[in-house]
């Protein structure tokens, strides 16, 4: 019998906004086997976020039409505190590389490079058909390694849905 590890196992869709800058995205998730910490019906486990996005920022707020767009791809270990049936109430925290098509740059903001570090803490409920609808803090920077490292953050609404 061939192991479901490593097919897709749901896709999300995401809408985000944060320092003059909103965000669409679209992933794929695949879910991990492995569950730690178990205990009282609880356990802390996990998927891999591969996700391709649409960011939109006003450049320069005081000129209509003068907005930047760039392309995100981003892969993402994802650590989710959950019930052990997969179902209600969970935490998420993860932290992943990104890429972007071009150098950040929306006035307020800059960033040096195309890559990025893409953190979030989240919060979310899974229903019994499997919709899975959560909300994040998610914040984008370098690592400090290349300056300007003004860095972003986004609040972001998630919906996914397991197959």
């Amino acid at each position: 019998m061939q192991s479901a590890t490593h097919a897709v196992d749901s896709a999300s869709l995401e809408i985000g906004s944060g320092n003059k800058t909103q965000l669409a995205r679209v992933g794929l998730q695949w879910k991990w086997d492995s569950k730690w910490w178990q205990s009282n019906g609880t356990h802390i486990g996990g998927h891999w976020d591969l996700t391709l996005s649409q960011w939109r920022a006003d450049r320069f707020h005081n000129i209509p039409g003068n907005s930047q767009n760039l392309i995100d791809i981003g892969f993402t270990p994802v650590f989710r505190l959950q019930n052990d049936n997969l179902k209600g109430w969970y935490l998420e925290g993860g932290i992943g590389a990104h890429y972007l098509s071009k150098v950040y740059d929306n006035n307020d903001r800059q960033f040096s490079t195309k890559f990025q570090f893409g953190d979030h803490l989240g919060v979310g409920y899974v229903f019994l058909n499997n919709l899975d609808v959560g909300l994040k803090i998610q914040h984008f920077s370098n690592g400090s390694f290349k300056q300007p490292n003004d860095g972003t953050n986004f609040a972001v609404l998630r919906a996914s849905y397991a197959f």
